[in-house]
Parts: C-alpha cells; sequence; structure tokens
C-alpha cells in the first residue's frame, strides 16, 4: 500500500463528480509552494455496457456502446480537468479506462474488466496498484435497496484492507 496514491472510482453521475471535487479540494490545499507534488490520483471508470439482447441487431448495439463510451471519455476529461482546476499539475493525474472483456473496441491482449460486481473490479485494481486510498461517491439509494441490491461503495467499505476509504455524499 502507498499512501501516496488515490483511487478515484468514477461513473458518470453527480456523485461520482462530488468525490472528485472533494478529492481535488483536499489535495489542491496540501500542495507544498515549492511545488512538489507529493501524491498521484487515477480516475478509474469500470466500463459496463448495456445488454447485447435490447438492440435489435450487432451494428445498434455497437453504436451504442461507443456513444457510451465517448460520453464516459468526456466525462473522465471533465473531472480531469477539475482536479487541475484544484491545482493538481496534469502529472499527477491519471486517467483509467477499463473496458469490458465483451467489447467490440477492446484491444488484444489489453487489461479488461470481466464483467463481475463492479465493487470486486475496483477492489481488484485498488489492490493490484497498491493504492492507500480508495475514493467513491454515495449513490443515495434507502436501506431496503441497499439490502436488497446493495451499493458499490458498501461492497468496498466492507471489503476494504490495508487502506483507506473516502465515501463523498
Amino acid at each position: 500500500m502507498d499512501t501516496t496514491k488515490f483511487l478515484i472510482a468514477v461513473d458518470a453521475s453527480d456523485n461520482a463528480l462530488r468525490a472528485v471535487t472533494y478529492t481535488g479540494d483536499v489535495l489542491g490545499a496540501l500542495l507544498s509552494s515549492s511545488g512538489e507534488v507529493p501524491f498521484r490520483v487515477t480516475l478509474l471508470y469500470i466500463e459496463r455496457l448495456p445488454d447485447r439482447d435490447y438492440y435489435a441487431d450487432e451494428g445498434a448495439w455497437k453504436t451504442s456502446c461507443e456513444a457510451h463510451r465517448r460520453d464516459m471519455r468526456d466525462f473522465l476529461a471533465q473531472a480531469g480537468q477539475l482536479l487541475k482546476d484544484k491545482g493538481l499539475p496534469e502529472s499527477a493525474v491519471d486517467v483509467q479506462y477499463l473496458d469490458s472483456c465483451s467489447s467490440p473496441f477492446l484491444s488484444e491482449g489489453a487489461a479488461c474488466s470481466r464483467g463481475t460486481s463492479i465493487a470486486q473490479e475496483i477492489m481488484r485494481y485498488l489492490q493490484a496498484g497498491e493504492y492507500g486510498t480508495a475514493v467513491v461517491g454515495r449513490r443515495g439509494v434507502s436501506k431496503a435497496e441497499e439490502f436488497l441490491f446493495g451499493s458499490v461503495s458498501s461492497k468496498i467499505i466492507h471489503c476494504a484492507r490495508d487502506c483507506t476509504v473516502w465515501v463523498v455524499a
């Protein structure tokens, strides 16, 4: 675990944007006047494609997947810019788009999301990268919904070991 490494797991929600904003505010305030950046931030999106069965043909599904991919890349660019606006230099911010293994755009041999739960994918990435802090937005589900369906933030809180978890509401 490296306490200078922060992983912000995002989707395109307002809650994810709040998590990015909060992290930028906190880390931006910690920057020294010398310009030295004592930490690294990774923005991570785990791709979840729309179900192929909802589309009449392969072409319509690929078009939808491409639109989703473009929207998420735009969101990641916006989130990265927000961190830079908070004072983090570009060299301290890394953006990772983890493709689904079933993506029609996946490069051969590239790392990909296996399609298990989002929380498990985030935890796998967190542990492999030896991040010291995970940051997630809280979805705002009711206790009944959380009990029935779970939530990514709850699962991460319960599964995380040897790291800090920030849940931003």
